[in-house]
């Protein structure tokens, strides 16, 4: 019985495993993450897709309970800490923006999602969309 568990258990590991190589072929968000002496991570990048708020977030709140003011150099990300300073790279532009992380993105396409007035310096507003690298600012 044991035998069997473990041949199932092999069997998933490598049809799992298969799947997430395919999936991070098909364009997923590319994360670069370092070991620092102590052994903990720390986060070096990331490139992905970005995105901007319209115009019918402003006012709201965003998920640190502040107020989205899409005139801020505010955006969000999955996973990083609320107040996190981040240099965004529009790599098509040359153009760069320091944008405080203040709310959470839950997508599996997009890697932030940027303020109109972020948007802006990076002169992505017209496309919507842009391809972009993140580091720590």
């Amino acid at each position: 019985m044991i035998k069997y568990f473990a041949i199932a258990l092999v069997a998933t590991y490598t049809v799992l495993g298969g799947l997430s190589q395919e999936a991070s072929a098909h364009g997923s968000p590319v994360r670069e993450v370092s070991r620092t002496r102590s052994g903990s991570a720390s986060w070096i990048g990331e490139s992905g897709t970005a995105s901007y708020y319209g115009a019918a977030h402003n006012g709201r709140r965003a998920a640190d309970g502040s107020r989205f003011n899409q005139k801020a150099l505010t955006a969000a990300h999955a996973w990083l800490p609320f107040g996190t300073k981040v240099l965004v790279t529009l790599p098509a532009t040359g153009r760069t923006v320091v944008v405080t992380i203040t709310d959470r993105l839950y997508s599996k396409h997009r890697i932030v999602d940027l303020s109109l007035a972020s948007a802006r310096q990076l002169g992505m507003v017209r496309q919507g969309l842009g391809e972009v690298t993140l580091i720590p600012g």
